[in-house]
């Protein structure tokens, strides 16, 4: 990448404490207007030095081989220029100096610390670490580059690059390039941050850029089946197979509340007997390794008895055969049509439905879907939590009728 411009100053500088005698001699190194300073380690008397030429004055030996140094020092930076060329490296001020001081070895680069970071996280995938969150960090660390590449057009970016304009335009480019909603770009930016984070506390950053930057997601509206829709779904007989073992799935997922990796898991050997003697499902959630303890409910019980000699069943032991996400949304779609159904159907909304259509709205406590649900607080349950307006009506019914008898028994 060629620079704008570029342009070097020597020139003498006086130090705070000092009233007089010999000054430093600085070096100033200018590239695309953003300059850097390098003291040359070297004094000499204000009163014998050429501002002009920025060069000692006099034909004195001693005023000759100064200008000889800082004559070879001015070489020696041409070449540090010329070797991030060749290196096909970004020109900076701050690159150049890095290279005259021997600090280019130490300087991390962002991408460079995102790769170190996934690769730890790749290790330890499966341990402490789910592959779908090895897999958002990888995604995040593409949009990263491709940001770079689009903002800076360089192949990476210095660590001290990363300020407040750094993220605002990295978020802009989320919304407008790769056409993120609020959200989602929320999302990327919340990974981005931990990579930030590591720059700070091992103090390759003086600060953290996000600090004044604003990580509000947007409220959402949960989508969740109604009764009679989930009726609907349930009594719909389909010719089509593969179209009925993909309802049935996610019905087993409106009556357990597990999310789709993790039916998708499921073992036989995960049903148990439980404190009341009927069967339980027991399962660390693969997303938080979080234990959830299940009541299997008939509706649930149903479809996995229908399963229970179905080959692919037979042969892995697991308790449904479940295809791939992208293709269990694409059929859920089909179903969604042929019910009737106006949501659009996605195999999340299951989970959504178990929260509130088959659970709180039926009297459950939050705190038992909480915890059926594998949350860690009742506060990630509200989020799924929609109470609807027959639920809202009922209640209300229920304390007009207490008010009532309450104003009957009043004498």
């Amino acid at each position: 990448m060629l620079e704008k411009s570029f342009g070097l100053l020597f020139y003498l500088k006086q130090s705070k404490s000092q009233k007089k005698g010999p000054l430093y001699i600085y070096l100033k190194i200018t590239v695309d207007g953003k300059s850097v300073e390098l003291s040359s380690k070297r004094k000499w008397e204000s009163s014998k030095w050429n501002s002009a030429a920025a060069r000692a004055t006099g034909t004195k030996e001693e005023a000759r081989e100064l200008n000889r140094f800082l004559d070879a020092l001015e070489l020696q930076i041409f070449q540090a220029k010329r070797s991030l060329v060749e290196a096909d490296r970004e020109i900076t001020a701050q690159a150049i100096k890095d290279l005259l001081t021997g600090n280019a070895e130490n300087r991390k680069k962002i991408l460079e610390v995102f790769r170190e970071h996934n690769a730890q996280m790749k290790a330890l995938q499966g341990v402490d670490f789910a592959a779908s969150t090895l897999q958002r960090y990888s995604i995040a660390y593409n949009h990263t580059r491709d940001f770079i590449w689009w903002k800076y057009n360089a192949d990476d970016r210095d660590i001290k690059d990363l300020d407040h304009e750094f993220i605002s335009q990295y978020a802009f480019w989320l919304k407008t390039v790769r056409n993120c909603d609020h959200n989602t770009t929320m999302k990327y930016l919340v990974n981005f941050k931990k990579i930030v984070l590591i720059c700070v506390k091992n103090k390759w950053l003086p600060g953290d850029p996000f600090s004044n930057f604003k990580l509000t997601r947007k409220a959402q509206e949960r989508t969740a089946l109604s009764e009679e829709e989930l009726e609907r779904l349930s009594s719909k007989q389909f010719d089509n197979e593969r179209l009925s073992n993909v309802r049935d799935i996610f019905l087993f997922s409106c009556y357990t509340g597990l999310a789709y990796v993790d039916v998708k898991n499921l073992k036989r050997e995960d049903i148990q007997k439980g404190v009341d003697g009927e069967e339980w499902i027991f399962i660390n959630r693969q997303k938080t390794n979080a234990l959830s303890r299940i009541p299997l409910l008939e509706q649930a019980r149903k479809v996995m008895e229908k399963y229970d000699r179905h080959p692919k069943c037979v042969v892995s032991g697991l308790v449904l055969p479940v295809l791939t996400n992208q293709k269990m949304n694409a059929y859920l779609k089909e179903i969604a049509d042929c019910c009737h159904i106006r949501t659009e159907l996605t195999y999340h909304i299951a989970r959504h439905t178990f929260a509130t259509t088959v659970t709180l709205n039926n009297g459950v406590p939050i705190e038992t879907v909480s915890k059926m649900l594998g949350h860690a607080t009742i506060k990630q349950t509200q989020h799924y939590a929609k109470t609807l307006d027959f639920k809202v009506s009922e209640d209300m019914n229920k304390l007009r009728d207490q008010l009532k008898k309450k104003t009957q028994a009043t004498p």
